[in-house]
């Protein structure tokens, strides 16, 4: 008989067949999530991580795209765009958003988007880049193809999030969006970050 088995959501599960261009997801946290959840690199589990802070809820779906991994290679574009002091990757898998209209009770579940753009975020030194993507088949989001054709004040709910997330009010922001960048840089930082990968744990 075939044990079970359940595959480790970063290292055994591919970005997808046809990435950059649409990625498998691997979601943390949703909407509703007043705590803050990661997966335990060592075993795969979703962990609690922290309560999350004050009103600081995420606005989408967030997670990573499996077998990505931010180091050099997405520190370089950081610094091709101007990003002077940063030192390294964040060193771990890319972070990403995604727009949805659906009301998605749990992380923990895999699911296919589409890069439209992203956040440039520097955060003391690391270079911690936030993907923007949206739900294939989103009745609301599924349409657009760039962060320039959302409504701008989703960028800023977005934006405001991860300017605030790990704040105390008086405490100095600890982090910055260096750029809101579109589709294609998206694209060139997913690749980047599976060349990390690759160089870190194998292709």
């Amino acid at each position: 008989m075939i044990p079970n088995f359940k595959a480790h959501p970063w290292h055994g599960i591919s970005a997808g067949e046809d990435a950059p261009n649409i990625v498998n997801v691997f979601v943390e946290i949703v909407p509703s999530d007043t705590i803050k959840y990661e997966v335990d690199k060592e075993t795969g589990f979703l962990k609690v991580d922290r309560p999350q802070k004050f009103s600081n809820i995420i606005p989408a779906l967030y997670g990573f795209v499996p077998r990505t991994y931010c180091d050099a290679e997405v520190m370089n574009l950081a610094i091709e765009r101007g990003a002077n002091d940063v030192t390294m990757g964040d060193h771990d898998p890319l972070d990403i958003c995604v727009l949805s209209s659906h009301n998605i009770h749990a992380g923990g579940l895999l699911m296919e988007a589409i890069p439209i753009g992203g956040f440039k975020m520097i955060d003391g030194g690391e270079a911690d880049d936030k993907i923007v993507a949206v739900m294939i088949g989103d009745h609301a989001f599924g349409h657009f193809r760039d962060i320039l054709e959302l409504p701008e004040a989703e960028v800023k709910r977005l934006m405001h999030y991860f300017l605030t997330y790990k704040n105390l009010p008086d405490e100095p922001a600890k982090c910055r969006i260096q750029e809101v960048y579109g589709a294609e840089h998206a694209k060139k930082v997913i690749k980047a970050s599976q060349e990390d990968y690759a160089n870190k744990y194998g292709g």
